[in-house]
């Protein structure tokens, strides 16, 4: 969910000039996050068949819960698998970011370091589930620059127009305690600084009173001089452009395989309930009956009597052969990698494996566009906090020059590779070669590396020191 100026502007006209507390409250109402809960209970293996009651209906007609009934619950957690697979494919590897100049580069470099990388597999990870997930960079109190994860479910983003084109602030929502009571607590931020209400015992929102600090306050503090960043600090990475969470795609190919595993269970665990069928019993009653069996091992019957038992057959081979068109599904449609195909041989080429990472490769290339054009915001930034804190003012432009780089974990045939950079010698540049190496992670090092072996010439291993 989102919202403009003009519907705020217009709810604040509907509402005859309410206070701004009255409407962020009613935002709040109506801000709908069950498809972001549903994709993170998902992820940790939550399925909905975790829920399902078996039920019967008794002799009027109302349903009631079979609480006798056999209800073995199997989720699988087909989602968690991925959505990490898809992480791991396009961030398991740190980030590459070029920029121009190279003074420039090596401080943005400097500040996207492991925390970074660790962060944004983490904001992967969410946005997958939730559709979007949000950073909030800040200046902390000693002056150094830092950012958090905002949950999607507590932020809701106002843009200028309906084009979601610029972001003239946000709504950010929270459980706190006051009094010992749950409360929420709201913020809102704009690009000049962030106000703080909180919920009275009503439910209303209030002006919070902020002891020892000011409210509205600055976005951050330096010399104890207060300071906004003239844009709205709120980085959204999404997941596509519809803010979808992949969940979305294929929910109900795991909910029918879910149930089918389920049902077999059911049907497996019921298989040692033996139906007897009795011709022409002698004893009084079924409880009679079954005591004598467990007694005797014997029952006796009058005239032509007997007992017959019935047994349900489950057609194994069937469930087998449907459930396994329902993983081939659950792959296609949620774009992974099914890597426990058996049609492409025990070594695959190149051109097998792109085939089999094709669709994962496809689905990673459009959260790439949409995080890189994130990261680029987030730079914005980290240049700024260099300029006001006086360690560096880049030259106009030189945001333009950003390029961000995923570095994929795809699988190679690693032999391949290398009898192909062999084989491009004269057709190929060194630089090109070397960067498609399966073993090189950084080619620019690696090509360092080459140029101080040469310089230093063969080591002559029979050379006594």
């Amino acid at each position: 969910m989102f919202i403009t100026e003009e519907k705020l502007l217009a709810m604040q006209m509907r509402s005859q000039g309410s206070s701004l507390e009255r409407i962020i409250g009613d935002l709040i109402k109506e801000h709908k996050t069950d498809k972001m809960v549903e994709g993170v209970k998902y992820y940790h293996n939550e399925n909905e068949i975790l829920d399902r009651k078996i039920t019967y209906f008794d002799e009027n007609g109302n349903e009631k819960v079979d609480l006798e009934a056999i209800n073995h619950q199997v989720p699988h957690n087909w989602h968690k698998l991925l959505v990490d697979q898809k992480v791991s494919y396009l961030l398991g590897k740190p980030l590459t970011v070029s920029a121009e100049p190279e003074e420039f580069q090596k401080l943005i470099n400097e500040h996207l370091d492991e925390e970074f990388d660790d962060k944004i597999k983490e904001v992967g990870k969410n946005s997958s589930n939730k559709g979007v997930e949000y950073l909030h960079p800040y200046i902390n109190e000693a002056g150094e620059f830092k950012f958090v994860i905002l949950p999607a479910e507590q932020v809701i983003p106002i843009y200028d127009t309906d084009y979601q084109e610029t972001l003239v602030g946000f709504i950010r929502y929270y459980p706190v305690y006051v009094n010992e009571e749950k409360r929420l607590r709201a913020e809102f931020w704009t690009k000049e600084d962030v106000t703080y209400y909180v919920q009275d015992p009503s439910g209303l929102f209030q002006l919070e009173s902020m002891e020892g600090q000011d409210n509205p306050s600055a976005h951050y503090y330096i010399d104890g001089t207060g300071y906004g960043w003239d844009a709205v600090p709120l980085i959204e990475f999404r997941n596509n452009e519809e803010r979808y969470p992949d969940l979305k795609y294929y929910k109900k190919l795991i909910d029918v395989y879910d149930m089918v595993v389920s049902d077999m269970t059911n049907d497996l665990a019921g298989v040692q309930k033996l139906i007897y069928v009795l011709r022409g019993y002698g004893g009084q009653d079924l409880n009679e009956f079954m005591a004598n069996l467990r007694y005797y091992r014997a029952i006796k019957t009058d005239g032509q009597g007997g007992v017959d038992l019935l047994q349900a057959d489950i057609p194994v081979e069937a469930i087998e052969k449907y459930l396994e068109k329902a993983e081939e599904n659950i792959f296609l449609f949620g774009q992974g990698a099914n890597i426990k195909t058996d049609r492409f041989g025990q070594s695959p080429s190149g051109v097998a494996l792109k085939f089999i990472f094709h669709l994962l490769d496809q689905k990673a290339d459009t959260m790439a566009r949409k995080f890189s054009f994130a990261i680029k915001g987030f730079i914005w930034f980290l240049k700024e906090y260099l300029s006001i804190t006086g360690q560096y003012t880049a030259p106009e432009g030189a945001l333009n020059s950003v390029h961000v780089t995923f570095n994929k974990s795809m699988l190679v045939n690693e032999l391949e590779k290398v009898q192909i950079a062999l084989q491009s010698e004269g057709l190929a540049s060194r630089e090109t070669r070397v960067a498609n190496h399966p073993w090189v992670e950084n080619e620019h090092e690696e090509l360092k590396k080459l140029d101080e072996e040469e310089a230093d010439g063969p080591i002559d291993l029979d050379e006594e020191e």
